[in-house]
């Protein structure tokens, strides 16, 4: 039994990664540990280094675990998801939230910071199968980004002082008004040979299954998490005070209807075209693209989750 529930069939884990929201998880961790302790059975096992999901979760599979809940936050939840994905897994992964934006169960309806609630979802037992993305052979479970969000986490790399939710609004603001942005050629059918580039200037490009990222902002409204498809978001660069209403729009998720700047659409695959290899950020980390030319696809039906709150 666990909290009251009977416990799911299988055996289940915590994977832990201590490091994830500036050490927020250390902290939250003997409370993690508490609210599961029925359903793993002291079976916790603990990142020490990058890298560690893989061979953790790697583990966790051989061990015959069929739940695997992980403490950490959106950089972690799509390390342990690759390795699933990977191994074409059907164990149920069950975030639990530690980290800095925490999207990945926001855009699954979980409440992701309420340990004894995940417990007792993950002791139902009740899983549903969503998608999941690919960039570069990088696994993705709530977005890739390019622009915008990209400076955004450089400018969170470099404050140290602010943690959670407010760091992501806070590099916003630091940078409304003064990002340049970026030039790329965004489509839904592959280049041809030859064919010129279609450059234009966007604050931002945002390939996403989930809804939400940056902690506070709704960037996909229209997502669906088993469709198959990607939404695709691009924001033309805007005036002053247009940035201003975009930032506020993009909070609420209205920014896809009645803003001119603001194209919406879905794909299964998506190519996205600079003058130069870009930056991208795949769930909140920093990545430099191999080349010039970015696909993103979408893998469907990849990864088990908690069916429901």
């Amino acid at each position: 039994m666990t909290n009251g529930l009977p416990r799911a069939s299988g055996r289940a884990c915590l994977i832990a990664n201590p490091a994830a929201g500036r050490g927020r998880a250390a902290r939250l961790l003997p409370s993690a540990r508490r609210a599961l302790a029925d359903l793993v059975r002291g079976d916790v096992r603990l990142t020490t280094r990058p890298g560690d999901e893989e061979r953790l979760t790697r583990d966790a599979l051989a061990a015959g675990c069929t739940t695997i809940a992980v403490l950490g936050g959106d950089g972690t939840w799509s390390k342990v998801a690759a390795t699933l994905v990977a191994a074409r897994s059907t164990t149920c992964l069950v975030p639990l939230s530690a980290g800095t934006g925490n999207d990945f169960p926001k855009s699954l309806g979980l409440p992701g910071t309420d340990f004894a609630a995940m417990a007792r979802i993950a002791a139902s037992g009740r899983c549903r199968t969503i998608d999941v993305g690919s960039v570069e052979g990088r696994t993705f479970v709530n977005s890739v980004g390019f622009g915008f969000d990209v400076a955004a986490l450089e400018v969170a790399a470099r404050t140290p002082w602010l943690g959670g939710g407010a760091l992501y609004m806070y590099a916003a603001l630091n940078l409304l008004l003064r990002y340049r942005g970026v030039h790329a050629d965004v489509r839904t059918s592959p280049p041809g040979d030859g064919e010129p580039e279609a450059l234009s200037h966007y604050l931002g490009v945002v390939v996403a299954i989930g809804a939400r990222f940056g902690g506070s902002f709704v960037i996909a409204p229209e997502a669906v998490l088993d469709d198959g498809r990607l939404d695709v978001v691009t924001i033309r660069d805007a005036g002053a005070l247009r940035r201003v209403q975009l930032l506020g729009a993009v909070g609420r998720g209205t920014h896809t209807r009645g803003f001119a700047e603001v194209n919406a659409t879905s794909a299964e695959r998506v190519w996205v075209r600079f003058p130069y290899a870009p930056l991208y950020q795949a769930d909140g980390e920093l990545h430099r693209a191999k080349t010039a030319t970015v696909e993103v696809r979408c893998v469907a039906g990849a990864l088990r989750v908690p069916a429901s709150a």
